[in-house]
């Protein structure tokens, strides 16, 4: 008979989620030092995309931040604040980030107790879906904020930031 196995949902989001945001912001450093070495306009880089089709550099950023903040507000029982995706410049990111950084710190650890049942309802305009937290955090969240820190990191280095696995990771 094997025993249920306890997860400790702020353990297992807001470290994750930190590293993530941590990482990101200095991937932003290098790229904003790259593009003033080589004199290149923000709006070239915050606009760059890897295919037409795509959402560009600066949106990548926004929906890591509201990836994020919405794991510690869903998960900590808090209102998710909501940011205005306007960032036009790299120093607007890099305060966009630490914004989200400070959100998420500030979300005490009480109140993401018994999270990983808690139901979780997120609305697009083309469709509704249903999460309990455990499914959200794991299934949805996670995947979906590396896929938009991927992304960032892709497109940076694809317009040719000096960047290595090392600064994805971190540490």
């Amino acid at each position: 008979m094997s025993e249920a196995v306890q997860i400790d949902m702020y353990k297992a989001s807001v470290p994750v989620v930190l590293n993530a945001l941590t990482n990101l912001k200095a991937i932003l450093g290098k790229a904003e030092a790259w593009a003033a070495e080589k004199n290149i306009k923000d709006a070239t880089v915050l606009n760059a995309r890897l295919a037409l089709d795509m959402l560009p550099f600066s949106k990548q950023i926004q929906l890591v931040s509201d990836t994020a903040k919405g794991v510690a507000a869903r998960l900590g029982g808090v209102e998710n604040p909501s940011y205005a995706d306007d960032e036009a410049s790299f120093a607007e990111l890099h305060g966009r980030l630490q914004k989200t950084i400070d959100f998420v710190k500030s979300v005490d650890a009480k109140g993401f107790a018994g999270s990983e049942t808690r139901e979780v309802v997120l609305k697009f305009p083309s469709r509704t879906m249903e999460f309990t937290g455990l499914s959200y955090l794991t299934g949805f969240a996670i995947p979906n904020m590396f896929f938009h820190v991927t992304t960032a990191y892709a497109i940076l280095r694809h317009s040719g930031v000096p960047l290595g696995k090392s600064d994805f990771l971190g540490g």
